[in-house]
Order: C-alpha cells, then sequence, then structure tokens
C-alpha cells in the first residue's frame, strides 16, 4: 500500500511505501532554508533513492539487495548525526517516523512506486471534472461517473482492451 503520511492509512497493508516525493518536497524547503548540512545529505540519499526506484526492475536481485543495505546504512548514518537546527531536525525526526516504510519498493519490485505519482495523474480527471462542474448535485451521478472511470482505468492496465468496448459490455450487463 503505498501512503502520504496520513495516519488513518496505517495498519491497511502489510507493507507501505511513504512518498518519497512529499519528502524530497519538504527536503528541499529545509535545504532552501536552513544553513545546516542535513538536509543536502538527506537530498542526496533521496536522489539514490529515486535512481534506484528508476532501474528497480531491470536490476538484479542482489544487485537491487547491494543497494538497497547501502542506502538503509547510509540513511541510518544521517539519521545517527546530530542536527542544531529546528527544521534539520523535523526533517529528520520524519524520516525516522517513515524509516521502515522509505524503501519498501526495493522489496516488492515492480510491484510498488516510490511515488504516487500515477496514482496522482489517475485522480487527475475527477478533479478536473469536480472543479469545472462545481461538484454534482445527485449522489447517483457522481457514483455513475467513479464507476465509469473505475471501469475504463482497469480496462487500460490490460494490453490490447478496448476501452469503449469494455464499458458497453459492464453497462449491458
Amino acid at each position: 500500500m503505498f501512503r502520504d503520511r496520513y495516519s488513518a492509512q496505517q495498519g491497511h497493508a502489510d507493507a507501505h511505501q511513504t512518498g518519497l516525493a512529499h519528502l524530497a518536497r519538504d527536503v528541499a524547503y529545509a535545504d532552501e532554508a536552513s544553513e545546516d548540512v542535513l538536509p543536502s545529505r538527506l537530498k542526496l540519499w533521496l536522489h539514490r533513492a529515486f535512481a534506484l526506484a528508476e532501474g528497480v526492475a531491470t536490476l538484479a536481485t542482489s544487485t537491487l539487495g547491494r543497494k538497497r543495505r547501502a542506502l538503509e546504512r547510509s540513511l541510518d548514518d544521517i539519521l545517527a548525526a546530530p542536527t542544531s537546527c529546528d527544521l534539520a531536525r523535523d526533517i529528520q525526526n520524519k524520516f525516522r517516523r517513515a524509516r521502515d516504510q522509505l524503501l519498501t519498493f526495493a522489496h516488492w519490485p515492480g510491484m510498488v512506486d516510490a511515488t504516487n505519482n500515477a496514482c496522482e495523474r489517475a485522480l487527475r480527471p475527477a478533479v478536473i471534472q469536480r472543479k469545472v462542474t462545481n461538484g454534482y448535485r445527485a449522489m447517483w451521478v457522481a457514483e455513475g461517473e467513479a464507476d465509469i472511470r473505475t471501469v475504463v482505468d482497469t480496462a487500460r492496465l490490460r494490453p490490447d482492451t478496448n476501452t469503449f468496448k469494455t464499458i458497453l459490455q459492464t453497462v449491458s450487463a
């Protein structure tokens, strides 16, 4: 399960992946606002984690494990580093709390993404529809659109599937 540090999402899966993009945004701000070296170290660590995420499907299991362990050791060093900056300490604490959920994508290669970008892109049409129409006046319309979007998005996951044909089959069933 992917999560963006929302506490209500805890406990609903065997493993969680914290969104690295969300943490990267926080680290970038801390790096700009702080003179402490810790945010810069976390920024470099995230760069290495993103590089691993990009190549996760092509790496041999042994290589993936070695790189994951190197990232874990590096993060341990960063989290143990002393800091006098409150902002850097807050970021450090965020990483500590999410420690076991930062590299889940490397434990489940190809099954878990390091970011939720694909989920955000999938939600975008529904968000635009809601903003353009100023919401729905009837719940059945909102539920109907959600059902159609679910069918369409599921059909797109299968290669060689005609989305329109799938909608027609679903509506006529």
